[in-house]
């Protein structure tokens, strides 16, 4: 690999468009061999030059791999490039989404601290805050965050430390303005943080919205076919953290706290896991049109059956956050939710008979999957704020022929 690493800030990139970045921030060819793929770093420690003597030739020093990894790290710059072109973010790469999450928690509350949650966050999320965090002191109130005015009245002055925001959310596929939660965070002294996962760095970019954090699930699209679990949080360098400053011996940069709790806790990305990943967002921007497409037409063919009563998508005029979506997203996603008519029963009964679409949690891959949210992905939040309804059928739209996927939830309807 070059030395060093091109970078999200690097003249030769910051203002490529968004699929030469994808391409070749962190990937370019190998000085060795002229590999013009990123290799698999899969070592766990590395030979030092002399004590303490780290060996440069790969753009920065590695002495273990839960520390730095070459491959990671070249995810981690190709994240940031997507994210903030300008170069002003960095990433993080973790084993998951949920240890990205768990690792900005960490990292910027303490007991006694108070964020704002969405009031239909997926599942695993209101899990880790409600069952893990809380316990530990960290107290949190849900709101709806199409609703910036019940944003701001679940603030706490001077406790609210994050307003944690999904957009689209999961699964009900409500839409945030960023822009406008952005400003209700920081007026309050808060952070804004945005799960992009539904989104992705390619339909839309929160950091250049004001949002201070931004996590995903690279297990989802950015990884896009199914065969690796990952996360990733990328980190404005402007975002502070002045509650913080002299824990753990560190100050109030965020993306430093965030950067030592990742090698402190140690839920990182192996290098494997990092190369799918990257190798995923190369054919990023060309899958998301694809999504697109197909999930605008299942959309209309949903809206014309009889027995949907309500179909949530972003791109239609009486849905909530169309006109958000419209602002900040450059198309509407591959993500789908419906109500049927006949309540849960009749709910199961299409998951059930569905044949190209797959029954599995999870979405964001090149296959279609469909899904019962209320006892699959969101069973931890049945009985509380964020419980979702039972007639609610969630799909992931894949790269499938579109009239394949029309056909199959048609004669599943029935």
């Amino acid at each position: 690999m070059n030395e060093p690493n091109p970078t999200s800030g690097s003249p030769r990139w910051s203002e490529a468009g968004f699929s030469t970045r994808a391409i070749h921030v962190g990937s370019e060819a190998d000085p060795a061999t002229g590999a013009v793929v990123t290799p698999i770093y899969q070592t766990s420690t590395y030979a030092q030059d002399g004590v303490g003597g780290l060996r440069q030739g790969l753009g920065q020093g590695y002495e273990y791999s839960r520390s730095g990894n070459p491959t990671r790290t070249a995810l981690e710059d190709c994240l940031a490039a997507l994210e903030a072109p300008d170069g002003s973010a960095r990433g993080f790469a973790f084993a998951s989404g949920l240890a990205a999450e768990d690792a900005v928690l960490r990292s910027l509350l303490r007991p006694g601290d108070h964020l704002v949650i969405p009031d239909d966050a997926y599942g695993g999320t209101y899990r880790l805050v409600a069952r893990v965090a809380e316990p530990w002191g960290v107290r949190h109130t849900p709101a709806s965050l199409v609703d910036v005015d019940a944003v701001r009245a679940a603030i706490e002055p001077g406790k609210t430390r994050l307003v944690w925001v999904e957009t689209p959310t999961n699964p009900l596929l409500s839409v945030a303005d960023i822009a406008a939660l952005a400003d209700v965070a920081h007026e309050a002294g808060a952070l804004l943080v945005v799960d992009n996962t539904f989104a992705t760095p390619y339909l839309q970019q929160p950091l250049s919205l004001g949002a201070d954090i931004v996590v995903h699930s690279t297990t989802k699209y950015c990884g896009g076919h199914s065969d690796v679990v990952g996360g990733a949080a990328i980190v404005s360098e402007r975002a502070s953290a002045p509650w913080m400053a002299g824990i753990a011996g560190l100050g109030d940069n965020a993306a430093e706290r965030i950067g030592f709790n990742q090698n402190s806790m140690g839920a990182v990305a192996g290098p494997f896991d990092a190369w799918l990943v990257q190798r995923g967002l190369k054919t990023l921007a060309v899958r998301m049109e694809r999504h697109c497409d197909n999930a605008e037409k299942i959309v209309e063919m949903l809206r014309q059956h009889p027995k949907v009563t309500r179909v949530l998508y972003p791109s239609l005029d009486d849905h909530p956050g169309h006109k958000a979506a419209t602002e900040q997203m450059r198309r509407y996603g591959g993500m789908v939710s419906f109500q049927v008519a006949g309540g849960k029963e009749a709910a199961l009964e299409v998951c059930r008979k569905t044949g190209v679409f797959t029954l599995a949690e999870s979405l964001g891959g090149v296959e279609s999957l469909i899904e019962h949210p209320g006892q699959m992905t969101h069973a931890s939040v049945a009985g509380s704020a964020l419980e979702v309804p039972d007639d609610l059928i969630r799909v992931s739209v894949g790269l499938e022929d579109a009239a394949d996927l029309v056909a199959d939830l048609e004669q599943a309807l029935g």
